[in-house]
Protein backbone atom coordinates (compact mmCIF):
# COMPACT_ATOMS: atom_id res chain seq x y z
CA UNK A 1 0.00 0.00 0.00
CA UNK A 2 1.91 3.19 -1.32
CA UNK A 3 0.20 5.24 1.04
CA UNK A 4 1.70 4.30 3.95
CA UNK A 5 4.88 5.01 2.97
CA UNK A 6 6.80 7.38 4.76
CA UNK A 7 10.32 8.19 3.78
CA UNK A 8 11.83 10.80 6.05
CA UNK A 9 15.68 11.49 6.77
CA UNK A 10 16.71 9.75 9.76
CA UNK A 11 19.20 12.62 10.56
CA UNK A 12 19.17 16.27 8.64
CA UNK A 13 22.83 17.53 7.50
CA UNK A 14 23.51 21.41 7.35
CA UNK A 15 24.65 22.56 3.93
CA UNK A 16 27.72 23.42 5.21
CA UNK A 17 28.13 19.71 6.84
CA UNK A 18 26.72 18.25 3.63
CA UNK A 19 29.26 20.11 1.91
CA UNK A 20 32.13 19.26 4.07
CA UNK A 21 30.92 15.10 3.40
CA UNK A 22 30.84 15.81 -0.42
CA UNK A 23 34.37 17.34 -0.09
CA UNK A 24 35.48 14.61 1.21
CA UNK A 25 33.76 12.24 -1.36
CA UNK A 26 34.67 14.26 -3.90
CA UNK A 27 38.61 13.33 -3.48
CA UNK A 28 37.52 9.86 -4.68
CA UNK A 29 35.82 8.47 -7.46
CA UNK A 30 34.06 5.65 -5.64
CA UNK A 31 33.20 7.65 -2.84
CA UNK A 32 30.03 9.07 -4.03
CA UNK A 33 28.84 6.20 -5.65
CA UNK A 34 29.75 3.63 -2.98
CA UNK A 35 28.15 6.40 -0.21
CA UNK A 36 25.04 6.73 -2.80
CA UNK A 37 25.81 10.36 -3.29
CA UNK A 38 26.23 10.72 -6.60
CA UNK A 39 25.16 13.65 -9.08
CA UNK A 40 22.26 13.88 -10.00
CA UNK A 41 20.68 11.21 -7.87
CA UNK A 42 21.56 13.49 -4.59
CA UNK A 43 19.54 16.20 -6.21
CA UNK A 44 16.92 14.21 -7.80
CA UNK A 45 16.05 12.54 -4.12
CA UNK A 46 15.82 15.73 -2.54
CA UNK A 47 13.09 17.18 -5.11
CA UNK A 48 11.26 14.01 -5.13
CA UNK A 49 11.46 14.17 -0.93
CA UNK A 50 10.52 17.81 -0.61
CA UNK A 51 8.14 17.90 -3.91
CA UNK A 52 6.91 14.20 -5.13
CA UNK A 53 3.84 12.25 -4.36
CA UNK A 54 3.17 9.47 -2.34
CA UNK A 55 3.21 7.29 -5.69
CA UNK A 56 6.25 9.47 -6.60
CA UNK A 57 8.41 8.46 -3.67
CA UNK A 58 7.58 5.16 -3.80
CA UNK A 59 7.74 4.49 -7.40
CA UNK A 60 11.52 6.48 -7.38
CA UNK A 61 12.59 7.58 -4.28
CA UNK A 62 12.50 4.65 -2.36
CA UNK A 63 14.52 2.51 -5.03
CA UNK A 64 16.94 5.42 -5.27
CA UNK A 65 17.61 5.75 -1.58
CA UNK A 66 18.25 1.96 -1.54
CA UNK A 67 20.81 2.28 -4.86
CA UNK A 68 18.52 0.06 -6.72
CA UNK A 69 18.20 2.34 -9.85
CA UNK A 70 20.10 5.81 -10.61
CA UNK A 71 18.40 8.93 -11.97
CA UNK A 72 19.15 11.69 -14.82
CA UNK A 73 18.42 15.46 -14.94
CA UNK A 74 17.58 16.75 -18.35
CA UNK A 75 17.79 20.54 -18.49
CA UNK A 76 21.35 21.32 -20.86
CA UNK A 77 20.02 21.99 -24.60
CA UNK A 78 22.19 22.12 -27.58
CA UNK A 79 20.93 25.04 -29.37
CA UNK A 80 20.24 27.49 -27.15
CA UNK A 81 22.22 29.03 -23.32
CA UNK A 82 20.01 26.28 -21.68
CA UNK A 83 21.90 27.45 -18.08
CA UNK A 84 19.09 30.66 -18.46
CA UNK A 85 15.82 28.33 -18.02
CA UNK A 86 13.80 31.20 -20.00
CA UNK A 87 15.94 30.00 -22.87
CA UNK A 88 14.79 26.78 -22.82
CA UNK A 89 12.66 25.01 -25.92
CA UNK A 90 11.70 22.02 -24.52
CA UNK A 91 7.93 22.21 -24.48
CA UNK A 92 5.48 20.33 -22.37
CA UNK A 93 2.26 21.04 -23.96
CA UNK A 94 -0.95 21.10 -22.38
CA UNK A 95 -3.98 19.74 -24.02
CA UNK A 96 -7.46 19.54 -22.51
CA UNK A 97 -9.43 16.91 -24.28
CA UNK A 98 -13.34 17.70 -25.38
CA UNK A 99 -14.58 15.28 -21.97
CA UNK A 100 -12.31 17.57 -19.94
CA UNK A 101 -9.38 15.31 -19.23
CA UNK A 102 -5.73 17.19 -19.03
CA UNK A 103 -3.10 15.18 -21.27
CA UNK A 104 0.36 16.73 -22.27
CA UNK A 105 2.86 16.25 -24.39
CA UNK A 106 6.45 16.51 -23.66
CA UNK A 107 8.94 17.25 -26.98
CA UNK A 108 12.73 18.52 -26.78
CA UNK A 109 16.34 17.70 -27.13
CA UNK A 110 18.80 17.56 -23.97
CA UNK A 111 22.58 16.70 -23.49
CA UNK A 112 25.04 16.49 -21.39
CA UNK A 113 22.44 14.33 -19.17
CA UNK A 114 24.91 12.69 -16.80
CA UNK A 115 23.59 8.86 -16.01
CA UNK A 116 21.15 8.74 -18.16
CA UNK A 117 23.48 6.16 -20.02
CA UNK A 118 24.11 4.70 -16.84
CA UNK A 119 21.88 0.67 -17.62
CA UNK A 120 20.54 1.38 -14.22
CA UNK A 121 19.04 4.46 -14.94
CA UNK A 122 15.55 4.06 -14.93
CA UNK A 123 14.04 7.89 -14.20
CA UNK A 124 14.78 11.32 -15.53
CA UNK A 125 13.71 14.76 -13.88
CA UNK A 126 13.08 16.68 -17.18
CA UNK A 127 13.20 20.81 -16.56
CA UNK A 128 10.75 22.07 -19.41
CA UNK A 129 8.79 25.63 -20.19
CA UNK A 130 5.31 25.16 -20.18
CA UNK A 131 3.06 25.43 -23.69
CA UNK A 132 -0.31 26.69 -23.36
CA UNK A 133 -0.64 27.24 -27.55
CA UNK A 134 -3.21 24.37 -27.78
CA UNK A 135 -6.37 25.50 -28.83
CA UNK A 136 -8.14 24.32 -25.55
CA UNK A 137 -6.07 26.34 -23.23
CA UNK A 138 -7.07 29.41 -24.71
CA UNK A 139 -7.43 31.27 -21.11
CA UNK A 140 -4.29 30.19 -20.26
CA UNK A 141 -2.13 31.62 -23.45
CA UNK A 142 -3.52 34.98 -22.43
CA UNK A 143 -2.16 34.99 -18.78
CA UNK A 144 1.15 32.59 -19.81
CA UNK A 145 1.41 36.01 -22.37
CA UNK A 146 1.05 38.50 -19.69
CA UNK A 147 4.66 36.79 -17.36
CA UNK A 148 8.04 36.94 -18.63
CA UNK A 149 8.88 34.31 -15.82
CA UNK A 150 7.41 31.29 -14.63
CA UNK A 151 6.86 28.95 -17.17
CA UNK A 152 9.40 26.62 -16.46
CA UNK A 153 8.62 23.33 -14.80
CA UNK A 154 10.36 20.01 -13.66
CA UNK A 155 8.71 16.55 -15.30
CA UNK A 156 9.22 13.24 -13.86
CA UNK A 157 9.57 10.69 -17.28
CA UNK A 158 10.47 7.16 -16.91
CA UNK A 159 13.24 6.28 -19.24
CA UNK A 160 11.19 3.32 -20.21
CA UNK A 161 9.20 5.59 -21.62
CA UNK A 162 8.99 5.30 -25.05
CA UNK A 163 9.35 8.90 -26.31
CA UNK A 164 12.83 8.61 -24.85
CA UNK A 165 15.68 8.09 -26.79
CA UNK A 166 19.72 8.39 -25.57
CA UNK A 167 21.01 9.75 -29.22
CA UNK A 168 24.58 9.10 -28.24
CA UNK A 169 27.06 9.37 -25.29
CA UNK A 170 29.03 11.96 -25.07
CA UNK A 171 32.73 12.67 -24.46
CA UNK A 172 34.33 15.21 -21.84
CA UNK A 173 37.99 16.02 -23.17
CA UNK A 174 38.25 12.67 -25.09
CA UNK A 175 36.63 10.41 -22.52
CA UNK A 176 33.02 8.96 -22.96
CA UNK A 177 33.12 7.74 -19.13
CA UNK A 178 31.12 4.57 -20.29
CA UNK A 179 28.89 3.52 -19.46
CA UNK A 180 27.75 6.06 -16.75
CA UNK A 181 28.87 8.81 -18.87
CA UNK A 182 26.85 12.16 -20.39
CA UNK A 183 24.02 11.62 -23.33
CA UNK A 184 22.31 12.97 -25.61
CA UNK A 185 18.83 12.48 -24.99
Amino acid sequence: NNNSIKISPSIYLSNREYGILCEVMGRSTLAPEACNCSAPDTGNMEVLLKHGTTEQQAQYLLPLLQGNIRSTFLMTEPDVASSDARNLETKLTKIVESDGRVRYVLNGKKWWSTGAMDPRCKVALVVCKMDYSHPSCAAEQHNAKQQLRGHQTIVIVPMSHPGIKCVRALTVFGSDDAPHGHAEV
